[in-house]
């Protein structure tokens, strides 16, 4: 067995920024209990003057290299100069995208960077359902002319539940109740008009999901919030508000929350086509 290096050495090649490898090597270096392994991050290697730096490197200081490095020429030179020189290099993930490649009958992209973007695509949906639950129900109208997308409703228009299914889209969705006795946010007739949306539906249909709605709660299903009368002029008001406002209204009585969200959708990728 040869001599026990005194402070083991990895460094870590990376076409982007070198964090998968470096998780990689640290749950390696956990199974020698030992916090004594140092660990170089090299980021961003496209040439091949760095490739030789750093194999020269590992070799003055008897390192390992563990690298990904999706682009096939740099890839391939690294490894032919590692063996020439006799520095042990670690290919993590190329095993796996040759495998894949095999299985799949598909080709791999080799473009540097791509978990990163997928962290930053998962990002970008958790701060959206983040909006969507902090801006929920009008409850901080400052969040109207922050978002993408406003919905306007009555109570009990799946204003929420459309909220959340948009937001993992990675859209910032803010929603405003409609009630006859609460002045709409002046926010509301600030924000553009291609951004709002009113959410219409029929007095029977409005009924007939606020009574289950009250059951559900163990309330009496004939309370004023499940009135015809009542429902009627909250549906009144708010024609009143969307007309005022001139955004696009949608039907949602008979539609689902995807029917009513592949709708939006749809416009918004025409808009920005």
């Amino acid at each position: 067995m040869p001599d026990k290096i005194e402070r083991p050495i990895v460094y870590v090649v990376s076409d982007s920024v070198g964090e998968t490898a470096e998780l990689v090597v640290k749950a390696a270096a956990s199974q020698f209990n030992s916090t004594n392994i140092e660990i170089r991050r090299f980021p961003y290697v496209d040439d091949e003057q760095t490739v030789r730096e750093v194999v020269a490197l590992a070799k003055d200081n008897e390192a390992i290299i563990g690298f990904t490095l999706v682009v096939p020429e740099i890839k391939d030179y690294l490894k032919q100069l590692a063996a020439r020189e006799d520095v042990p290099a670690i290919d993590i993930v190329g095993p796996m995208i040759t495998q894949m490649a095999n299985v799949f009958q598909k080709s791999p992209r080799n473009e540097p960077g791509l978990v990163h973007k997928l962290d930053e695509e998962y990002f970008r949906k958790v701060e959206a359902i983040e909006f969507a639950v902090k801006y929920d129900d009008g409850r901080d109208p400052r969040g109207i002319l922050k978002a993408d997308i406003v919905l306007v409703g009555v109570s009990r228009t799946s204003k929420t539940p459309l909220s959340q299914y948009l937001a993992l889209k990675r859209f910032k969705v803010a929603n405003v109740p409609i009630v006859p006795e609460v002045e709409p946010p002046e926010e509301l007739y600030k924000v553009s008009t291609s951004k709002c949306y009113g959410l219409r539906i029929s007095p029977e249909k409005l009924n007939d999901i606020r009574r289950e709605r009250l059951k559900a709660l163990g309330l009496d299903d004939h309370a004023n919030y499940a009135n015809m009368n009542r429902i009627k002029d909250e549906l009144e008001y708010f024609d009143k508000v969307v007309d005022r406002l001139g955004c696009r209204v949608i039907d949602v009585s008979n539609k689902a929350v995807e029917e009513t969200a592949n709708y939006i959708l749809n416009i918004h990728k025409n808009r920005y086509r």
